[in-house]
């Protein structure tokens, strides 16, 4: 599905005593032709022309000198000083230069953070749709994982205050965070986490006493991302306010008060962190800190937990990066290393290898831009996408983020030994993917809010079965055996969810319905998919990935059954090469025995 060409500078593995070759100099974006058959599917014509060069040039830098930056960055973690030069009690974080370098691009050049708030970003005259915004974080988020966080919270952050801020905060600081002028910008924060709640929000603890116009914050907040942002969005319970999540309060905190100074709060230390290692989070300690209430006082959690639920899309598309950049490193090692006189990717076993890497990125990438439709239709007003958006979110953000640690570690193993190697990504991609399925909620977290309040309280289940048939019917060209199989599964998982939610002793099985959920509606976007790509450009492959995940991800294999065949063996070997395959004969293997 990925054609691959060998950079002429990288050295030839026919050489003996030579490692096999990685992504360096790779373009991501050329790399990927089923990005761009997405995009064309999910884009306006004009919007796609436009925004296709920005992503060849994101694309090598990318693999360039982006990455090496992000390399750097990995390995100088930013440092906490305490005092300044004359030593005042002045807080500063010192990040290696190459860490600047990529907020330079993040922000700078391609305005990732502002894309869907502010208009004329890269020459376009309007805001960018999400499907657009995302496909720029896919591509970023390959070569740095843990930008992705300032970038998404700072975003996050101008969007609650566009929302629900007074249009005196909003004069005074959405402009700074959806600047693309760096000597402009200012960055944002969410603020979330504390010692006693975590994901138990309505236990937090931070208090806000009410001063004049403002408040003063008390408290801790335990693990802080982007500890030094200019703008910091967090919840604190105002004094006097009850209980649980409908006491809590949003506020806005600023870095620096109007005479210079720094507001009254401290970052503790900074995190000793498994990955995400180049960019700074940290505890903070607040000593009657100014902030600004956003919105009404007793909608905080409600209000943030809009932005956590954009968020949870977010993470699940850099999730899927991270996979997509595995991908890339195993198959170019797999094309490029000879072992017993064969490429690897001649081998069976390192076949099936790579089908495990490739099932699972190629299933995130299309429930990615599912959901980032089902957002931008949800914001054009349509409460049938705002439903769909409602259980996609979780069910990408539960399933794509487990899988990206295993597919990391398979690259890894496909390298060999040497893929252990820190001067090599693959222990980067590994250490950063395991974020994925904690930040914004773990996974039991999320599978209760796909099913407890997505399908038990919110009724999104109906809207999901109805996108799911909607596209089936909207796929003539697809085989209706296929089609017919396909209907059928999703209402399996569809009945097998809605019995779940509705018992109270079953929560035990939330995670297997969110993954069925989540199996199910891929294989549906895939099918889909690949009937209008055949359509495009001749090309039905992608059915084949909707067949390999009913038959590897859904269906119940007996343990004693050989499961390699003739069907199996030419489908991996049509998706694992370059050329185009017909609906006739992709439709003879998907109802092949």
């Amino acid at each position: 599905m990925q054609p691959h060409k060998q950079d002429p500078k990288t050295p030839s593995t026919s050489q003996p005593g030579l490692l096999a070759p990685d992504t360096t100099g790779m373009n991501f974006y050329r790399a990927d032709p089923a990005l761009t058959d997405l995009l064309k599917l999910h884009l306006p014509e004009a919007l796609f022309r436009h925004i296709e060069p920005h992503l060849d040039r994101l694309g090598g830098l990318a693999g360039g000198t982006l990455d090496e930056c992000a390399r750097l960055a990995d390995r100088h973690t930013p440092v906490l000083h305490q005092r300044d030069k004359f030593g005042r009690d002045v807080q500063t974080i010192e990040y290696h230069p190459a860490y600047r370098e990529i907020e330079k691009a993040a922000f700078g050049e391609f305005g990732i953070h502002a894309l869907s708030i502010r208009k004329g970003i890269m020459g376009w005259p309007d805001k960018y749709p999400v499907v657009a915004k995302h496909a720029f974080t896919f591509l970023f988020n390959q070569t740095e994982f843990g930008m992705g966080c300032p970038i998404n919270v700072t975003d996050g952050c101008a969007k609650l205050l566009a929302n629900f801020g007074s249009e005196a905060l909003k004069a005074k600081y959405l402009d700074g965070l959806t600047q693309t002028d760096m000597s402009k910008l200012t960055q944002g924060g969410q603020f979330m986490t504390e010692k006693e709640g975590g994901s138990d929000v309505g236990t937090l603890t931070t208090r806000a006493v009410q001063d004049g116009d403002h408040w003063r914050l008390y408290g801790e907040k335990w693990f802080c991302s982007n500890a030094d942002a200019k703008v910091v969005m967090l919840l604190a319970r105002p004094e006097g306010a009850g209980p649980g999540t409908k006491g809590v309060g949003l506020f806005l905190m600023p870095r620096f008060l109007d005479d210079g100074s720094q507001n009254h709060y401290r970052i503790v230390r900074l995190k000793d962190k498994l990955g995400t290692r180049s960019m700074a989070s940290g505890e903070i300690k607040f000593d009657g800190a100014i902030a600004y209430a956003v919105g009404k006082l007793d909608r905080g959690f409600v209000q943030m937990a809009e932005m956590v639920n954009s968020s949870r899309l977010s993470n699940g598309v850099k999730s899927t990066a991270l996979m997509r950049r595995a991908w890339h490193d195993a198959i170019t090692v797999a094309k490029g290393r000879v072992v017993f006189g064969q490429r690897i990717i001649d081998l069976p076993l390192a076949r099936r290898q790579l089908m495990k890497i490739m099932l699972p990125t190629e299933q995130a990438l299309s429930m990615s831009f599912l959901t980032a439709d089902a957002l931008d239709r949800a914001e054009a007003g349509s409460q049938d996408a705002a439903a769909l958006l409602r259980i996609l979110t979780p069910t990408l953000k539960f399933r794509a983020t487990r899988d990206a640690r295993k597919v990391c570690g398979d690259a890894m193993e496909v390298r060999g030994g040497i893929g252990y190697i820190e001067e090599f990504v693959t222990p980067r991609l590994l250490r950063d993917a395991h974020l994925g399925s904690i930040w914004e909620g773990t996974g039991n977290i999320v599978a209760i809010d796909a099913l407890k309040r997505a399908v038990g309280r919110h009724g999104a289940d109906n809207a999901l079965a109805a996108d799911l048939h909607a596209r089936l019917d909207d796929s003539p060209n697809v085989p209706q055996a296929w089609r017919n199989r396909l209907r059928d599964l999703s209402d399996r998982a569809i009945a097998f969810a809605r019995e779940v939610a509705s018992r109270i002793d079953n929560e035990g099985d939330a995670r297997r319905a969110t993954s069925l959920l989540y199996h199910v509606a891929s294989a549906v976007a895939l099918a889909w998919e690949g009937g209008r790509i055949h359509e495009m450009r001749g090309d039905a492959r992608r059915l084949l990935l909707s067949r390999m995940v009913v038959d590897h991800r859904v269906t119940p294999g007996d343990p004693f059954r050989l499961t390699e065949n003739t069907v199996q063996r030419r489908m991996t070997e049509h998706l694992l090469g370059d050329r185009a395959i017909g609906m006739a004969e992709v439709g003879e293997l998907l109802i092949a025995a």
